[in-house]
């Protein structure tokens, strides 16, 4: 079984690679202007309710159509979020029912931007209110059986909410509701125009970046800041704080 890592920025992501309790991630397939395929990596070892299947996808498909260094770069946003649905194990729903599948909201917001993936007997965790800002209940299961790759192997895969990542140990959905790790966590990073976002693994290491170009569909200022806020102080928001220094030195 051969893991392999191909995301945006392979040259930081191959110093920032560790491979001890390591996984690469992956959801290969054959590519289409409707199914593209990104590779990813995180830190998922002994941590018995994320979906290590999901999460460690050997490549079966062919290798053609792999995404090139700046995947995530100067295209649309639509097509950059649809990528990422897809890295993770995702359909593009955008018009299913909420609760039924609907995935129209993933990355879309401040708050729905983590890539979890789950065991099947986790799926149908519910919320006890223990994640502040996030309703009692919070039945999320029917929705992920049907949004999720099957193809990616047992278990489901979300895009959950991130309130309550920037504490020590993460009071979010993903580490509370559902007892897993993310496979990466999408955030905005705190330049002039918040135009640019990184992709963090769940120790908050960098896996990608990407500066999307606004087609109508870009959330708006006001959610990406909000999406700042909400990690700062917390260890996934080191590496975009520190693009955003860089980028005023430069």
């Amino acid at each position: 079984m051969r893991l392999r890592v191909a995301l945006p920025l392979a040259s930081i992501l191959s110093s920032q690679f560790h491979p001890v309790n390591s996984f690469a991630a992956s959801t290969s397939r054959t590519a289409s202007a409707t199914s593209p395929s990104v590779f990813v990596f995180s830190s998922l070892l002994f941590h018995p309710p994320t979906s290590l299947t999901r999460a460690m996808s050997t490549d079966k498909q062919t290798e053609e159509g792999e995404f090139a260094d700046n995947s995530l770069q100067n295209k649309p946003w639509t097509q950059v979020r649809r990528s990422l649905l897809w890295a993770g194990g995702l359909k593009d729903l955008p018009n299913a029912i909420p609760g039924q599948g609907y995935t129209g909201h993933s990355f879309n917001d401040f708050n729905h931007v983590d890539l979890t993936t789950m065991n099947d007997d986790n799926s149908d965790n519910l919320h006890d209110g223990s994640v502040q800002g996030i309703a009692v209940g919070n039945k999320l299961g029917p929705g992920i059986k049907i949004a999720s790759i099957p193809d990616l192997g047992p278990g489901g895969s979300w895009s959950t909410c991130a309130l309550g990542c920037h504490t020590n140990p993460p009071k979010d959905v993903a580490h509370v509701q559902f007892r897993s790790k993310i496979a990466f966590k999408l955030v905005w990073v705190p330049n002039d125009t918040f135009d640019t976002f990184v992709l963090v693994d769940d120790d908050g290491k960098l896996l990608a970046v990407g500066k999307p170009l606004d087609d109508g569909s870009l959330p708006s200022r006001r959610e990406r800041e909000k999406n700042w806020s909400i990690v700062r102080g917390g260890r996934y928001a080191v590496v975009a704080q520190e693009m955003a220094l860089n980028s005023t030195r430069a």
